[in-house]
């Protein structure tokens, strides 16, 4: 059984989070984003504050960090469902369960008949309606950087490093931490980075029944008042299934709600550092593994995706050590949607990304309403910000603990 990266314990502790924040317990009042941005304390970059518009909206949500389904008075998602749902296949049926227990499924491997990515790195879809999977990049010796599981409470400083260095990215966000940190999401958009959803909860989407993974979509991305446009004002167009796990069933719900599905070609597996699974060494052989096929010619025809994560000190951090060799190994590094040529990110059409030629020529932003709104050039590597790494040795795992020992007092109380 494969956990996922949100185990139960660290869900309990998610869900933990969410209460104190949304519960009227806020520890602190958080003004503007910008003032968040200022904060170099992860502690108090990850204390719980109030942002009214979320709080006022919460009744139109599923428990945050739990496991989504339709809201029984949501007439506008049981309607969105009920026209979805006519174009879901109903012979595929769900894998295991959504913690990723696969114990008891038996599954035709070889003739892969749902395109089951988990069991067969399958992209392309056997149902001829749906579109491939974007598993690699169209442009030559570009590198699609993007991060998961975002926003994380005390990122202030990655965010800065890449800040400092004119780097966009992808950032797949979880709509539980878009609530829970809702300045925090501003700052991505704001500064330039491409929003993609990562689902509600977080959990293995072909383990879901079809409505409760509809739900998983919805209350992360749909346009209807929920989680990225309620905080963002924008709708995300495309996603990323947690642990890449998808079918055609899962493909079809995403395709109806207009969002394109993105994978990866190479796993850092920087998320299992965490849980002791696999050495800080392993992960760096990992992105050293990377780069050397970025320089014995692997990417000359066509460029790639690894899989990185926004989700705490040591994912982070490594994204830092590792950024200037990845900009000395690749020719460019792109947002995926830049990588795509999709000026169009979102729904509403009041926000637009750089073509790649004029990203590469040193367009990173076009039309975004954040205050990184910079035509500096791209593409030379740098070196590493001291301060950067400095504030990030002390990021999520000191906040965490504060967080912990600030909910254990409030329950207790």
């Amino acid at each position: 059984m494969r956990l996922p990266v949100f185990s139960p314990k660290f869900t309990a502790i998610a869900a933990l989070v969410g209460l104190i924040n949304f519960n009227s317990v806020h520890a602190r009042t958080a003004t503007s984003e910008g003032d968040e941005a200022q904060i170099t304390d992860p502690v108090e970059e990850c204390t719980a504050y109030y942002y009214a518009p979320v709080t006022d909206a919460l009744d139109g949500f599923p428990t945050i960090w739990q496991p989504a389904s339709i809201l029984s008075n949501d007439t506008e998602a049981l309607n969105t469902w009920a026209n979805i749902s006519q174009s879901v296949p109903t012979n595929i049926y769900p894998h295991g369960d959504i913690y990723g227990d696969w114990n008891d499924t038996s599954y035709n491997v070889a003739s892969d008949p749902d395109c089951w990515w988990t069991k067969s790195l399958c992209t392309t879809p056997k149902l001829s309606s749906l579109p491939a999977d974007i598993a690699s990049i169209p442009e030559p010796e570009t590198m699609g950087y993007g991060f998961d599981d975002g926003p994380n409470c005390s990122h202030n400083a990655f965010y800065d490093y890449l800040l400092e260095q004119n780097q966009k990215a992808t950032m797949f966000f979880i709509g539980s931490n878009v609530l829970d940190w809702p300045y925090e999401a501003m700052r991505a958009i704001d500064e330039g980075h491409e929003i993609c959803a990562h689902t509600w909860s977080h959990h293995y989407m072909t383990g879901f029944s079809s409505e409760d993974a509809f739900a998983e979509l919805y209350y992360k991305s749909c346009i209807q008042m929920k989680a990225i446009k309620l905080v963002l004002g924008v709708t995300p167009t495309c996603w990323r299934p947690p642990f890449g796990d998808v079918d055609d069933r899962i493909r079809a719900i995403a395709e109806g709600l207009g969002l394109q599905t993105i994978i990866w070609q190479y796993d850092s597996f920087d998320w299992e550092e965490q849980s002791g699974n696999i050495t800080a060494a392993q992960v760096y052989a990992n992105y050293d593994n990377f780069i050397a096929k970025a320089g014995n010619g692997t990417f000359d025809s066509e460029g790639s995706i690894m899989l990185t994560h926004e989700l705490n000190n040591f994912t982070m951090q490594t994204a830092v050590t590792y950024y200037p060799k990845l900009k000395d190994a690749f020719k460019y590094l792109v947002p995926v949607g830049v990588a795509l040529n999709k000026t169009q990110p979102y729904v509403e059409t009041n926000y637009s990304l750089p073509t790649f030629s004029e990203y590469v020529a040193g367009t990173t932003t076009t039309n975004s309403s954040g205050s990184s709104n910079s035509t500096t050039s791209s593409g030379s590597s740098t070196s590493q910000s001291s301060s950067a790494i400095a504030a990030l040795s002390h990021t999520m795992d000191s906040s965490l603990l504060a967080m912990i020992f600030l909910g254990i007092f409030v329950l207790a109380v």
